[in-house]
């Protein structure tokens, strides 16, 4: 009677496999929900502009502040006394050599050019006659002489007058720039007076500016060092066919020692700095970003960074976006595309070490 009350409530069979089912849904739905948590909570990839490091040869180089000195400077001056007649340029003008600039009266000059020239005709004339009685022995050696010497100071005479004559005709000496006239037409000048005005070559054009004491050479290196500065001064020379320098304007020089070979370059926004010192971040194959310290040296044009040690060639870094960064963090990279460089205001000099 017993074992029949016991064998009608036992559970079944299948309740049991119904109620594992059951629990193991219940898991299920539990562990879907817990990861649906998990990828909720998870942060997306952050975005990122990247670039590759590069390996190129890059100057090492100096930047100093250097001031711009006209190549040559003349100061026309008169050379005979007289009245200005003509100008033939225009205030600021761009002038060649030869080109003609003032013309003094010439009639004055014109005068004695013939007068030199008759004297010195007549005194070759009178040498020829003196030379044939010479021939002849009728007149003295001494005559002879004396009509010879005559003719040789009526030549040179009238070589004078003539050059006299020329400096009526004020040419410019060099190719450069006139600039602002002292005289104007119906002056007296004379060698005594102030200069008629100043012609400044312009192209190429000097950089003055100051180097330290240690250094290589250039084209001007001046022989002693300032004192309390310990700097020497140079001069480099600079094409300047579109005439942008300007004499006494102030430029940035960027002095050229030599030449790094195969240097590892970045865009200078991707060097960082902590408390550790300056880092970048590279990007890994899986799109996550590790901290490396690095080594930077020399900024180049372009704005790009030279690293001394720290990144090899290839290499994927961060350029913007490091802010939202960790190591390991996930990111979306994107190429970075720099700023065309700038020399607006810059000369270069090169040097030989």
């Amino acid at each position: 009677m017993r074992r029949a009350r016991a064998k009608a409530h036992a559970i079944p069979r299948w309740a049991y496999l119904l109620f594992i089912v059951l629990a193991a849904f219940v898991l299920y739905r539990i562990y879907q929900h817990r990861v649906t948590e998990v990828k909720a909570s998870k942060p997306p990839p952050r975005p990122v502009l990247v670039a590759q490091v590069l390996t190129k040869d890059v100057p090492l180089y100096l930047d100093e502040i250097g001031t711009c000195a006209a190549y040559e400077t003349v100061q026309v001056q008169a050379q005979v006394n007289g009245q200005i007649m003509a100008r033939h340029f225009q205030d600021g003008a761009d002038v060649k050599n030869g080109d003609l600039l003032f013309t003094i009266d010439p009639r004055p000059f014109q005068a004695a050019l013939d007068q030199a020239k008759a004297q010195a005709a007549l005194d070759q004339v009178t040498l020829k006659r003196q030379r044939d009685l010479r021939a002849r022995n009728v007149i003295s050696p001494q005559d002879f002489d004396i009509a010879q010497a005559n003719a040789q100071k009526s030549e040179a005479a009238a070589e004078a007058a003539q050059v006299n004559l020329d400096f009526c005709y004020i040419k410019s000496p060099i190719n450069g720039r006139i600039g602002l006239r002292n005289v104007d037409v119906g002056n007296l000048v004379g060698p005594a007076s102030a200069p008629l005005v100043m012609i400044q070559g312009l192209d190429p054009i000097y950089t003055d500016f100051t180097v330290s004491e240690t250094m290589g050479d250039l084209y001007f290196i001046d022989t002693a060092v300032q004192p309390g500065a310990g700097t020497v001064k140079a001069r480099a020379v600079t094409p300047n066919p579109d005439r942008a320098l300007w004499p006494s304007e102030f430029v940035r020089v960027r002095f050229i020692l030599d030449t790094i070979k195969d240097a590892t370059l970045v865009p200078s926004q991707a060097v960082q700095i902590s408390q550790s010192g300056p880092f970048v971040f590279v990007v890994n194959p899986d799109s996550t970003v590790d901290l490396r310290q690095v080594k930077p040296g020399q900024r180049q044009d372009g704005d790009m960074q030279v690293i001394e040690d720290g990144l090899k060639a290839g290499e994927t870094v961060v350029v913007t976006g490091q802010l939202a960064l960790a190591p390991g963090t996930k990111v979306e990279p994107k190429p970075y595309n720099p700023p065309p460089p700038s020399q607006y205001g810059q000369v270069a000099a090169k040097a030989s070490m």
